[in-house]
């Protein structure tokens, strides 16, 4: 079954060259871990990954990008790839290394974007009571929201396969979602959110940093990860800020990077890419996707006079842009030269996020088995999940008060002293900055 694409898909489709790099490259992919206690039965869990695979056909759907037009193929299911490790005798210590080890290994390692079903997953047996279950998700089948829909259903069929539960409800499948989406965009609204774009990012360039080394020089394309926590002491004056201010923790954050980027590049007239969830539409919240929607945040900081005032700003701009929320693959056509510095050889995009650690599966049991997702990893590595041209900063907020932070940056780009550095400075801004929000805080450039 061949569908046409969303403009989510499209969007991705802008980054591909044809080789094995980037969107279609096999490290273009979402992994995440859960530590399972309880007796897990190893062929009911098999038999649980192909019933997620055949639920979602997200999960088994290549995108035929060298056909014209472009379009999405639905393949039968088949069984995911599940690999069992046992490694017994290890103490609590010892444990919690093998995780983060593990994890580090599946994000180091490959996805197929051409072969279905577009997940692997791995299963490490600690002794018959405790686990550690990692899936990679290939990026073109899902996002973040999307990973965990697989864990909660996979959980779900393994119950219903032990005869624990019931299987999952019908859900709608993500080629219905590109039918809605490409069917809404020539409506009255999607014509309203294209005018907003065209007036807000009039004359406007996406923020661009200098890069260490120039694109020219062709070296071997790949994307480490520096990971680095941002503690409590100044997260909780922080969250007491969004408070105060009515907004998320999200703009507060996003604020501290946007004042942190205008005293680097010495620019007050900001754009900063962020992500949506792109799924404000509830009949596709339990599907598997690929719903993200890049989402450009423009904020001018000329003449504030306190961090108080780029809190406020920032919240006016993020307020606007989400209320018109739209493909950026429409946006980009009503935003002439918007992306073009990030292109240039001597410049990347930096691209910032903020997410608050789900509750799903935090802790619950389904099945006789206790789910739990691996929250915290610190340990930075040199070869991860891909991003295309730049760096993705993400904060992850702890349930534990502090963040968890990490930085997937292209390495034959930035030199990692470059991306610790900025680390570093965003970190030492954002404490000045909530620490005594009423100081001056915007240099003039």
């Amino acid at each position: 079954m061949k569908v046409p694409l969303s403009f989510n898909q499209e969007f991705i489709c802008g980054f591909d060259r044809g080789d094995q790099e980037g969107p279609f490259g096999p490290r273009f992919h979402i992994v995440h871990g859960w530590r399972l206690r309880g007796a897990l039965g190893g062929e009911a869990l098999r038999a649980a990954l192909l019933d997620v695979v055949t639920r979602h056909e997200a999960l088994r759907t290549v995108i035929a990008r060298d056909e014209d037009p472009p379009g999405q193929q639905v393949l039968a299911p088949s069984p995911p790839a599940l690999e069992e490790r046992h490694l017994p005798g290890l103490g609590a210590a010892e444990r919690a290394r093998a995780v983060e080890d593990l994890l580090i290994e599946v994000e180091s390692g490959a996805v197929s974007a051409r072969r279905t079903p577009l997940l692997r997953a791995v299963l490490a047996r600690f002794d018959d009571e405790d686990a550690l279950l990692v899936l990679a998700v290939h990026h073109t089948a899902a996002d973040g929201w999307s990973v965990r829909i697989v864990v909660r259903d996979l959980a779900e069929c393994y119950a219903a396969r032990r005869g624990l539960g019931a299987p999952p409800r019908p859900v709608r499948q993500y080629r219905e979602f590109a039918a809605r989406q490409r069917a809404d965009a020539t409506g009255p609204d999607g014509a309203c959110a294209l005018e907003f774009w065209r007036e807000n990012l009039r004359g406007a360039s996406a923020v661009s940093v200098p890069v260490d080394h120039l694109k020219s020089a062709g070296l071997p394309e790949s994307t480490a990860i520096h990971r680095f926590a941002i503690g409590a002491d100044v997260v909780e004056p922080a969250l007491d800020l969004a408070r105060a201010h009515h907004c998320t923790p999200f703009m507060v954050f996003m604020a501290a990077f946007k004042l942190f980027l205008c005293r680097r590049e010495g620019i007050t007239d900001l754009v900063v890419p962020t992500f949506s969830p792109g799924r404000a539409d509830e009949d596709f919240h339990g599907t598997v996707g690929l719903f993200f929607n890049y989402l450009p945040v423009r904020t001018d900081l000329a003449g504030c006079d306190s961090f108080r005032d780029v809190v406020e700003r920032v919240r006016r701009s993020c307020l606007a842009a989400y209320a018109h929320d739209t493909p950026f693959m429409r946006v980009a056509g009503v935003a002439d030269g918007l992306m073009d510095r990030t292109l240039e050889d001597g410049r990347a995009a930096w691209v910032f996020q903020v997410f608050p650690f789900p509750h799903l599966l935090d802790g619950e049991e389904v099945g006789g088995v206790e789910f739990s997702e691996v929250r915290r990893r610190l340990r930075s590595q040199p070869l991860g999940s891909d991003v295309p041209n730049g760096a993705l900063w993400t904060l992850n907020l702890d349930p534990a008060g502090d963040v968890v932070a990490a930085v997937q940056y292209n390495s034959n780009l930035f030199d990692e002293s470059t991306i610790a550095d900025a680390a570093r400075d965003y970190t030492r801004i954002l404490r000045e900055a909530v620490g005594n929000p009423d100081a001056p805080q915007v240099r003039p450039s």
